[in-house]
């Protein structure tokens, strides 16, 4: 549908506040205009909802989909653009009008993440983004040990192509990999590494430790001039959030237990946990179950991580389980991180005067499922 003036009635509308049954959600020129309880008198093109939800578009802070989408397979390499333009429409499908595409310098470890691979992937998305149905923003993942990647990310960052700087430390013994055996296993069968590789990848780390402080701070600072928002990748102790909020960091992602998370919240941090842990019920890694976390307040951003489908699951799982109302819920992955973003001002909520970044949700069925996606009121996906 082009034309971005119309009414959604008889919806289910998540509003940050709660639900307002039976209401109506008027769009002129792609902007919200009204939200009411009952029915918006008007001669605009209607579409009736049925019952159906509506919510914000989701707004996801770290997406490693593109990664697979470059490199399927091992050393299996699509052309970039190709990817990109291909996973934006599998990104509508899923509910997403907002994504932070994660991008990887950590030099060695798998053939996506190389520095100058990377930074091809950035300068991509930013020629390409103009031509993408969602709204489309670079996460840029640094992992400290990495002393070579910083020339490219500070280049990249004066250039205004990066949204969003995080810091990663996989370095063993620390962070998500506590023991060596760990993170030999997760290397060995996600991405196929063999032993004598994976040494090569843990001895790097090992002699590079004397530069991450050096590395954290320069690129703080260059973030902080440039207004730039900071995360931190893996938080596990109480000492590392107090260091990370002197840095002016303020997103904990994925935090690897209950205590850090709570330190972060408590420190003014955004709490960002993994959609898939939600839906799945458990870590990957063994580390923070997600359900637990919401259960005792200590997560306010859900992220889709490496699978963009998890964030509809993942609200809806929450909802069922009576961990939050569903309003709460679909907070954490629509005004939550577009407040931690910067973005809130224009999206991330159903209110009058933002963007028409909405879905329409049948929720009736064996599992929830995405109807049609607006950006900025056009539609861009449809399965009615």
């Amino acid at each position: 549908m082009k034309n971005k003036n119309f009414i959604i009635e008889n919806a289910s509308i998540s509003t940050p506040a709660g639900i307002v049954e039976k209401g109506s959600c008027k769009v002129e020129n792609g902007i919200i205009s009204r939200i009411i309880k009952g029915r918006i008198e008007s001669n605009m093109h209607r579409i009736n909802a049925k019952g159906a939800y509506l919510l914000p578009g989701f707004i996801d802070l770290h997406s490693d989909a593109l990664e697979k989408e470059i490199e399927p397979r091992p050393n299996t390499y699509f052309p970039i653009n190709i990817a990109l333009l291909e996973l934006d429409k599998k990104l509508a499908s899923c509910g997403v009008t907002t994504i932070f595409h994660a991008i990887s310098f950590a030099e060695g470890e798998i053939g996506v993440r190389s520095n100058k691979m990377a930074a091809n992937v950035i300068n991509e998305i930013n020629r390409l983004k103009a031509l993408m149905c969602i709204n489309t923003r670079v996460h840029a993942r640094f992992e400290i040990t990495d002393h070579k990647a910083v020339a490219y990310l500070e280049d990249s960052l004066k250039a205004k192509k990066i949204n969003l700087l995080s810091f990663m430390d996989h370095t063993p013994g620390q962070g998500q990999f506590k023991k060596k055996a760990s993170f030999k296993a997760y290397f060995g069968n996600v991405y196929k590494k063999n032993e004598a590789e994976i040494i090569k990848i843990i001895d790097k780390k090992i002699a590079n430790e004397d530069k991450k402080k050096s590395n954290m701070d320069y690129l703080a600072n260059l973030c902080r001039s440039l207004k730039i928002t900071m995360a931190s990748h893996d938080d596990d102790t109480t000492d590392k959030i107090d260091r990370l909020k002197i840095m002016g960091i303020t997103i904990s992602e994925f935090p690897v237990n209950q205590k850090t998370a709570k330190a972060a919240l408590d420190k003014g941090f955004h709490v960002c946990l993994g959609a898939p842990n939600v839906l799945r019920g458990i870590s990957q890694t063994q580390n923070l179950n997600a359900r637990k976390a919401i259960m005792a307040g200590y997560g306010d951003i859900l992220a889709s991580d490496y699978a963009p489908m998890t964030l509809l699951h993942a609200v809806f799982t929450i909802f069922k389980l009576n961990i939050l109302p569903l309003h709460e819920a679909v907070n954490m992955v629509s005004i939550n991180p577009a407040r931690a973003a910067g973005i809130i001002n224009h999206t991330g909520s159903l209110d009058k005067g933002k963007e028409a970044d909405i879905l329409l949700v049948d929720a009736l069925g064996e599992i929830p499922r995405i109807l049609k996606t607006f950006v900025s009121g056009k539609e861009v996906f449809s399965t009615c």
